[in-house]
């Protein structure tokens, strides 16, 4: 089973089991994978910790939904390192992807830092985890399978892809909810945005229209003044 941990301060990070040829569990033969949203307040850095054994394809996708502060600024800083603390990839832009193969098994760490916004949060919304190619699983279990038929053994194999091209659709439809999500948050924004100025306009134009009123009838009453005057 995959486990997921989530911690505010990156310290602390468990440590992995040793590598070994002879382990007797075979890894997790299915595709799984977590999609949240998670909110970073100002200055912050927030980690995640996600399980994965060796030859697993690990994916890590993120999108700024959202964000508050002096300028809006929406690029956040996206870091994935390995179970020994080195840097597997790093991404900084609104939204950005960080794939790679485990190498080792143990607890991966994704970390977002926000420490450059000072002012404002970001909602940020999260799809990782991790999964494994049919032939990491016919590796690990070369009795079980040996026991089965050709019949047998060709409805696992696709029953598997059939599996993992779920699990492949199921990723694209939560780009699609992320893209959704920020878009739905921009087109607020803006509506907002346009809404204020419109109205400060609008009332540009009513107090404008009503100063030029009040001078031209100050001019007018100057004139029947000075006329009666004389």
């Amino acid at each position: 089973m995959l486990l997921l941990l989530l911690l505010v301060v990156p310290a602390g990070c468990p440590r992995t089991e040793p590598l070994s040829s002879s382990r007797q569990d075979p890894p997790f033969p299915g595709a799984g994978g977590y999609d949240f949203a998670v909110v970073i307040p100002a200055g912050e850095v927030q980690c995640f910790w996600q399980f994965a054994h060796q030859r697993g394809n690990f994916f890590f996708s993120y999108e700024v939904q959202r964000a508050t502060g002096i300028g809006n600024q929406r690029d956040i800083l996206a870091t994935a390192s390995d179970p020994r603390g080195s840097q597997l990839g790093a991404s900084q832009h609104v939204r950005g992807q960080i794939d790679f193969q485990t190498q080792e098994t143990g607890f991966y760490q994704l970390c977002l830092d926000n420490q450059h916004n000072h002012f404002g949060f970001m909602q940020i919304y999260l799809s990782f985890g991790v999964y494994y190619e049919d032939s990491s699983v016919a590796e690990q279990q070369p009795a079980e399978r040996a026991e089965l038929n050709n019949t047998l053994e060709a409805i696992g194999v696709s029953i598997q892809k059939l599996q993992l091209r779920v699990f492949h659709m199921w990723r694209f439809y939560n780009f699609g909810r992320m893209r959704k999500a920020s878009d739905s948050f921009l087109l607020e924004s803006n509506h907002s945005y346009i809404t204020r100025w419109s109205l400060a306009q609008s009332c540009l134009i009513i107090l404008c229209g009503v100063l030029q009123l009040y001078c031209l009838k100050s001019l007018f009453s100057l004139q029947s003044s000075s006329r009666q005057q004389c």
